[in-house]
Parts: C-alpha cells; structure tokens; sequence
C-alpha cells in the first residue's frame, strides 16, 4: 500500500479547499445508500455530477490551481451501508498528491477496531484526519465510551473533522430517516476540545441553529477551529461573518462541501462579502496549512 506523502505546491496553489467528499469508489459503492443519496440530491439540486470519481475530482482541483482535501464518511453501523473505500481514498490521493490530502474515516462505535483502523490509516495510508459526522454515525461525540478513539487521534498528531449543525442528508424523509440532528450540537464538542487540548478539532459547516455556539467554541478554545463548508457564502450568518473578520480570522477555513456545492460557486459568493484584504488569504490557505500542522 502506498504512504501518502505531499507533493503539493503550497506557495503556489491558490487556495485549499478543507471539505471535498468522494462519494463512490472503483467498485462502484457510493457513500449512501440508494434513499439517502436521491433525498441529498433533491435537498441541494444535484444529480448525475454528484458521483465523480476521485481521479475526476483530482483534476477539478487541479486545473484550478487549488488542493482539497478529501475523504468519506463509515456510517456503516448506524446506516447498515458501507462506506466506499476509505483506503481507496488514501492511496489514490497518494496518485494525485500535488492536489489532493486525504482524511480517513472510522466509525466509532467499533470501538478498539476503531482505534486500530485509525492507526492503520495513518501508519500505512498515510491519512492526514479524520472526518467525522455525529448525526449520520449516530453518536454523541462527548460520550467517554469514544475517549480512547480521540486520545488516539491526538497521539497521532492529526485534526478531527466533525459535522455540526443542520444536514442535508436525510432533509425532506419521514423522520429524517431517522437521523438525529442533536448528535451535531457543536456545544458536545466543547466537552471534547476541553477534554482533549492536544486534539486539533474543526467544526464543519455554519453550525445552524448553533451557529453563536461554535462562534463561542472556537474562541474559547485554542485547539477548535471552524470550516466554512456547506452554505454559499451569501447565506452566512452574518455573525459568522463579522467573526471570521476579526476575533476568528485565524481560525476559519475555506471548505466548499465538493461536490453539493462547487468551488467555483463558493468562490464567486464568497468574492461579494465584505471581508478584509487581509484576512482573503487566512481563509483561503494559511489557516487549514496551520491546522494541518504543514507552516
């Protein structure tokens, strides 16, 4: 198996997108079953350009001039659905290393399997995170039955990436297909960034309706920071945009949610805020290149 390692141009590339989901692999199993993936497609609008393949995504990237990092969510015991190949991901990004990072994924309620697939990720594949998402995994992150995954993670010198507020998946479904969205309340994160102050933690997404807690969260909390994937810009919380101007300009991320929302689009929306000079270039690179332990 390959270990990845960065071949990207960081001086050079014009951006580095934190979010970017790949949704199926070669043998053709996608990130949701069949219900879940036609209800996220309704909900933002997306069709036959939803499932591109990584090597397709690599090149979007690429003839951007922009890295992304990429990876998949294993929901496999709270869904009943596998996950496409987290290990695919990995080394398939090792192919494309000049654009691609790749984060891993495990699912927590595996408990020490977890653990060791965590390792394994890291040590053999050479992942760069890991992605969580509380209300698809259903679990509370702040239980203490997850203590050893996060203290594993932290050992390893890698950030988690966790889901907050609401999702897309599940939008419109009786019930929600079950999915509950009190599991992506980024105030149980707050347990774990306090219990854990050596695990570099971002909370993904505008955290509607949390969106004043991961606000107070990230300010509080050296270790947590916050990813701006998942809503156009224009549709930002107008606090999340005056904190991403001054107290939180070291601590958002430019993430597009790849490929609901495209890059492209993100970019353009984003262009119209009225955000600092100063502060374009924090966003766009230097704060993920911090977080990824790279400047």
């Amino acid at each position: 198996m390959s270990r990845y390692e960065y071949g990207i141009d960081f001086d050079g590339i014009t951006a580095l997108d934190f979010h970017a989901h790949i949704e199926i692999d070669s043998h053709g199993n996608r990130s949701l079953d069949d219900d879940l993936m036609a209800a996220s497609e309704r909900y933002f609008k997306s069709g036959a350009e939803r499932t591109p393949s990584l090597d397709a995504v690599a090149e979007h990237y690429r003839e951007r001039g922009m890295a992304a990092v990429v990876f998949t969510v294993d929901c496999a015991a709270a869904t009943g659905h596998p996950a496409n190949s987290i290990e695919e991901i990995a080394d398939g990004a090792a192919r494309h290393n000049d654009v691609l990072i790749p984060f891993g994924s495990v699912d927590p309620w595996q408990g020490k399997a977890a653990v060791d697939r965590a390792r394994r990720l890291v040590g053999e594949h050479g992942v760069k995170g890991f992605k969580f998402h509380p209300s698809l995994q259903a679990f509370e992150p702040n239980d203490p039955r997850f203590h050893p995954l996060y203290a594993a993670i932290a050992e390893l010198g890698v950030p988690a990436l966790f889901h907050t507020g609401q999702t897309g998946i599940g939008a419109g479904m009786p019930g929600g297909h079950g999915i509950k969205l009190r599991y992506s309340d980024p105030m149980l994160l707050d347990d774990v960034a306090a219990d854990f102050p050596e695990l570099t933690i971002v909370l993904a997404h505008p955290s509607v309706p949390w969106q004043d807690e991961a606000i107070s969260i990230a300010s509080h909390k050296s270790n947590v920071h916050i990813d701006l994937s998942g809503w156009s810009p224009k549709y930002f919380p107008p606090q999340l945009v005056r904190a991403a101007n001054s107290v939180l300009r070291h601590k958002v991320l430019f993430g597009s949610d790849f490929p609901v929302i495209q890059p492209d689009r993100w970019l353009r929306d984003f262009d119209r805020l009225e955000i600092k000079d100063e502060v374009r270039p924090l966003i766009f690179k230097e704060n993920a290149l911090k977080v990824l332990g790279i400047r």
